[in-house]
């Protein structure tokens, strides 16, 4: 048998040629991200600062107090009547979850108005009610913050103040990328630039806020593609 018909040896050449395939191929993929996330930053900018009316109103003070929904809390607290007094939560079903309180509907109300109702409710116990009403809206803030949690914030609470509420952003966070989730609709706000007006625009019941993640080149493309060619490299080491 001649050297060159040898298994070992055709096995020694074909596998630098296969590590060399895997590499290129690593590397065309490398440099496809990196084409690639540019646009899609591009496309985000476009989006940026076009929220509909119904969002930009709330900075304006249009509606400023909001509407209370299913799953938000209410405190009442009734003058030397502690069994009328509590915290309860809106019921599916749009009432307060309590014993007495449960045929007055709340959901879908203005704040402002509840406390008249409830106030015309105990009308039939007291003669002069003395009755303080808060609400608390259920408001969700996740992504690249400290304590990512679903919270229950007095209306008016601004986007940037949940944000701060949630014990701030990470060092990973890109506060010009925060996702404001509201009414089945995603909008790309930028909290980060104190001059622009969306750090102002108060939460409503039910929102979603989330904040993008900053994307970095090297840690998330470069190094499992290097990780990937060091251990194409080791195999290639011990079979050789």
């Amino acid at each position: 048998m001649t050297p060159s018909s040898s298994p070992a040896l055709g096995r020694s050449r074909r596998l630098p040629a296969v590590f060399a395939v895997a590499l290129a191929l690593a590397l065309a993929l490398l440099f496809a991200v990196a084409a690639a996330t540019p646009v899609v930053a591009q496309d985000q900018d476009q989006d940026q600062g076009q929220a509909p009316a119904q969002v930009q109103g709330t900075a304006s003070g249009e509606r400023s107090a909001g509407y209370l929904m299913p799953g938000d809390r209410i405190t009442i607290q009734v003058w030397r009547q502690p069994e009328f007094s509590g915290e309860f939560f809106v019921t599916e079903q749009g009432v307060i979850g309590h014993p007495i309180f449960r045929t007055i509907r709340v959901a879908w109300r203005d704040v402002e108005e509840v406390q008249p109702l409830i106030r015309e409710f105990l009308l039939q116990y007291e003669q002069e009610p003395n009755v303080v009403v808060e609400a608390f809206f259920r408001v969700s803030v996740a992504g690249e913050v400290r304590q990512p949690n679903v919270y229950y914030l007095r209306p008016g609470t601004t986007l940037a103040q949940a944000v701060s509420l949630a014990g701030g952003v990470n060092d990973r966070a890109r506060t010009d990328r925060v996702t404001l989730r509201r009414a089945g609709r995603d909008y790309t706000l930028d909290l980060g630039d104190p001059a622009l007006p969306q750090r102002n625009w108060v939460i409503y019941s039910g929102d979603e806020i989330i904040v993008s993640r900053r994307v970095s080149f090297f840690r998330e493309y470069f190094l499992p593609v290097l990780s990937a060619a060091g251990s194409l490299a080791s195999i290639y080491r011990v079979f050789r």
